[in-house]
């Protein structure tokens, strides 16, 4: 599917809109009953796993040259949006499979592409991102892990933090300095790790405010040989390559966003035409009436921002660095405090883990600080404003 002259209207197609009901009867059926042990047992998310690859949802981007679904940008959204509504945790299966893949595919030769997509898309392994480290952060550059060339292979040493559903993925994009005299920023390569890789390692899983079922580790590399064909480009432009990927995969943590936040409008919508006071529904307050309102336009308007910065993103417009931090910041600002909101509409019992609104609003926190805080994306769209582009 592909965004066309419909949704350059503001139209989602036919076929989109059949797609997220294909996505939501799995996600209803098949991940929302599992969702709140999930997140109390801090579990990877397998039943969810199961389901995606068999419905061939678990890595959508993959193109059909590698025997994926070759679903464009919206598309890939809207399988996001509708998991992430019933358990965020799940919607980093599809996420993650595109973080740690879309380098491969921007610029990986085509022998690293048959050999690691195709797995990917048949559902046989998954696919983890490895950029930040603890002095990392924001600041990518001043990353410390090297590869150092040795004859035809190079050798990586260092580790890497925050890395989603490490441990269980097979595969891991990682990027590491290769030339540590070099420019900064201009040194940077990528390489595909594999996990059976000698002198690879994890640390131990991040006890985390949400997204618990999505594991969360440090990747460590002790004098690990990579083959000098896993390298993902050429040396030195892996950084600019990091940064296309996030281009367009934050335009996928907007549509996480998106999802959390409509699971919560619709669980308090649910909640507060049922709930009685003072002897009528509380939903007939005006006072309930304006959250919910404000809640709606504020989600419908992030909803609206994320689909335009995928199609964006599909076409590779030169505006996507701003359009896709614009959806990942405003949609995730909106997802806490929606999600806060909706704890409130529910009272007392919103603070209890007896309803899942207390659940999506932990989720909801991290949506505004990975793949770049939320004060980097401000500095993004502030970059681009002022260079006029």
């Amino acid at each position: 599917m592909k965004p066309n002259a419909d949704f350059d209207l503001f139209q989602i197609s036919d076929d989109h809109e059949a797609l997220r009901e294909a996505v939501r009867a799995v996600a209803e059926d098949k991940i929302a009953p599992y969702a709140a042990e999930v997140d109390r047992t801090a579990s990877f998310p397998t039943a969810a796993h199961d389901a995606l690859v068999a419905s061939d949802f678990h890595a959508p981007h993959v193109p059909e040259a590698y025997d994926g679904v070759g679903a464009d940008a919206v598309a890939c959204a809207i399988v996001v949006e509708e998991v992430a509504r019933v358990c965020a945790s799940s919607s980093l299966i599809p996420g993650a499979n595109k973080l740690g893949s879309t380098p491969l595919i921007l610029a990986g030769s085509e022998e690293l592409k048959l050999k690691y997509l195709r797995p990917l898309a048949n559902g046989t392994t998954t696919f983890s991102y490895a950029l930040s480290e603890r002095e990392a952060g924001s600041d990518t550059a001043a990353m410390r892990t090297r590869a150092t060339a040795d004859g035809d292979d190079w050798v990586l040493n260092g580790q890497k933090s925050w890395i989603t559903n490490a441990g269980f993925s097979e595969y891991y994009t990682v990027l590491a300095v290769t030339d540590p005299d070099g420019k900064r920023g201009s040194n940077v390569s990528a390489f595909v790790v594999e996990k059976s890789d000698a002198g690879f390692s994890f640390g131990e899983k991040e006890r985390k405010l949400g997204i618990k079922g999505s594991p969360t580790r440090e990747l460590h590399f002790d004098s690990v040989r990579i083959p000098g064909d896993r390298i993902i480009g050429e040396p030195g432009e892996g950084l600019k390559i990091a940064l296309r990927t996030l281009d367009h995969t934050r335009v996928t943590v907007g549509a996480q966003a998106v999802g959390i936040a409509q699971g919560a409008l619709d669980f308090a919508l649910d909640y507060v035409k049922e709930r009685q006071q003072f002897g009528k529904r509380i939903a007939d307050f005006q006072g309930i009436q304006f959250m919910l309102a404000d809640m709606a336009m504020s989600l419908e308007a992030a909803r609206h921002l994320v689909y335009v910065a995928a199609a964006k993103s599909e076409r590779n417009d030169a505006d996507l660095s701003f359009f896709s931090a614009a959806a990942k910041c405003y949609a995730s600002d909106m997802a806490m405090q929606v999600t806060t909101d909706a704890v409130q509409l529910l009272g007392g019992y919103g603070f209890t883990e007896d309803f899942p609104v207390e659940r999506m609003m932990r989720d909801a926190k991290i949506t505004q600080i990975y793949e770049g805080t939320n004060q980097i994306q401000r500095v993004v769209m502030g970059r681009h404003l002022l260079e006029g582009r």
